[in-house]
């Protein structure tokens, strides 16, 4: 039975709805820890139909590797890198750090379902393990290529593997290459998910040009970012709730401290307002705002 309430009000009022939620949506165990529902929810992807109950218990049995890169204290902290550590507990480490994550991958399905153009093509640029573009996949017309992009080995190899196993109409690649190099043709829809925030911030403008001069008329993009508040005030609000979201999820102060310090000029976010001058001084005509969840934003960019 699935405990999420929201769920279950999905799955009675429509299997469409929920075989298009992301591959990583958390999965309450007997033990209350977290799962992913890989198979779970491409079962219902591929067949429309509910998963058999072998497949439910072959799915409450696989755990998601829990994120304890931070739990030790360090003598020095390294800069943040997306590594082989990183990429194995990942999934759990983005659903307990960015409150709403889940929802923010469900956007990315609805701009796609809309903007999306049959013989197009379709970006993630860095797509990490993948959850956002299976999104992009799933909604999609089956003519379209999809490419997704990232510069860690570790990521693209679990990116790839969990692509093999989805069985969506428009064809795929997987990319190991540098975003800041890829070039962007014939684009309908692009997704930034949690991605420009890690490129240097003089790097930034380039990136959107190159993005915006790729797409076809009336394409868009998703920029998730994490933002930062001009009011000082706003700002240390949103920091602390942050933190009490992380403490919620089961993050120590110890873990919470040694990630935000390798963070540190690793992640540097920008305003809303940064974030609006510089994608229409990119080329996008209309910047707007679809959610926010504390100090993380969605925006919708049409060209």
């Amino acid at each position: 039975m699935i405990k999420d309430p929201s769920v279950s009000l999905i799955a009675s009022s429509s299997h469409r709805i929920l075989c298009n939620l992301s591959l990583y949506y958390p999965y309450p165990t007997p033990n209350q820890a977290l799962t992913p529902t890989n198979r779970f929810y491409r079962d219902y992807h591929v067949k429309c139909a509910p998963p058999s109950p072998q497949l439910h218990k072959e799915v409450l049995k696989e755990e998601m590797k829990k994120d304890d890169v931070y739990v030790k204290p360090f003598d020095r902290i390294d800069a943040f890198a997306f590594d082989e550590q990183v990429a194995d507990v990942f999934e759990n480490m983005i659903t307990r750090s960015v409150p709403g994550y889940g929802h923010f991958l469900e956007l990315i399905g609805l701009v796609a379902e809309r903007f999306s153009q049959p013989g197009s093509r379709c970006y993630d640029l860095g797509c990490s393990l993948g959850a956002s573009t299976l999104m992009l996949r799933r909604h999609v017309p089956a003519n379209c290529h999809v490419v997704g992009v990232d510069n860690s080995a570790a990521m693209v190899e679990r990116c790839r593997a969990n692509i093999q196993r989805d069985h969506s109409g428009a064809t795929i690649e997987i990319r190991e290459e540098d975003l800041k190099d890829t070039p962007i043709t014939n684009a309908s829809v692009v997704v930034l998910n949690f991605t420009l925030q890690f490129i240097a911030p003089d790097d930034r403008p380039r990136v959107l040009k190159n993005i915006a001069a790729g797409m076809i008329p009336g394409g868009a993009l998703v920029l998730a970012e994490k933002i930062a508040f001009e009011d000082e005030r706003e700002a240390t609000f949103m920091t602390d709730l942050h933190h009490d979201f992380k403490r919620y999820q089961g993050y120590s102060d110890l873990e919470i401290a040694q990630k935000r310090a390798a963070l540190e000029n690793v992640l540097v976010p920008d305003s809303l307002a940064t974030h609006r001058a510089r994608l229409l001084s990119a080329g996008f005509e209309t910047v707007y705002e679809m959610s926010r969840s504390l100090n993380f934003t969605s925006l919708i960019c049409v060209r």
